[in-house]
């Protein structure tokens, strides 16, 4: 266990440490994988991610984590409104294509992707989605976090989510089953 003290004189490497201690305990965290899309002057945008949460029920808001190096960024940043798209076991080809194996307009070559009555790209096809208008941005360290009000959602009638672990893409066995 790395402490963090300031104070000392070895406190860079004590820094690093810790941040070397914090990646492996993350390894281990498993999350549901996303695909971030939005549109900005007539360009679609997507990226995977995992660092999304949901905020409030009343109001509805979710966030979403993104590095400011991410494609992503500088359309969000002007005030483009963004979807959270939920992939489902079978999806870990849009996963990876949208986590850097493509770039571009390529990211959505794969999936049944549409452009939803609010702007930003959703993929029809999803486990869930949710489509926000973006209404905050904080700035911190290497990531903005952008805040939006979910103006619609949609759940499929399966549960089966797509999950990131230790660098690795996995679906639950046996993973689906019908809401109720």
């Amino acid at each position: 266990m790395t402490i963090l003290n300031d104070d000392r004189p070895d406190a860079a490497n004590e820094k690093a440490q810790l941040a070397a201690d914090m990646l492996q305990g993350l390894r281990r965290f498993a999350k549901s994988v996303m695909v971030i899309s939005c549109e900005c002057d007539g360009r679609r945008y997507a990226m995977s991610a995992t660092a999304v949460s949901e905020v409030s029920l009343n109001p509805p808001i979710m966030l979403i984590c993104v590095n400011r190096d991410a494609t992503l960024h500088t359309p969000l940043l002007a005030g483009a409104d963004f979807a959270i798209n939920m992939l489902h076991g079978g999806q870990e080809e849009i996963a990876r294509h949208c986590g850097g194996e493509r770039q571009g307009e390529a990211r959505f070559d794969t999936g049944d992707w549409q452009i939803s009555d609010f702007g930003p790209p959703i993929l029809a096809d999803a486990q869930a989605y949710f489509i926000c208008r973006q209404e905050q941005r904080v700035e911190h360290g290497t990531h903005s976090i952008f805040i939006g009000e979910v103006v619609a959602a949609y759940a499929g009638p399966d549960i089966d989510p797509l999950v990131y672990v230790d660098g690795k893409y996995l679906a639950p066995v046996n993973g689906s089953r019908s809401e109720q």
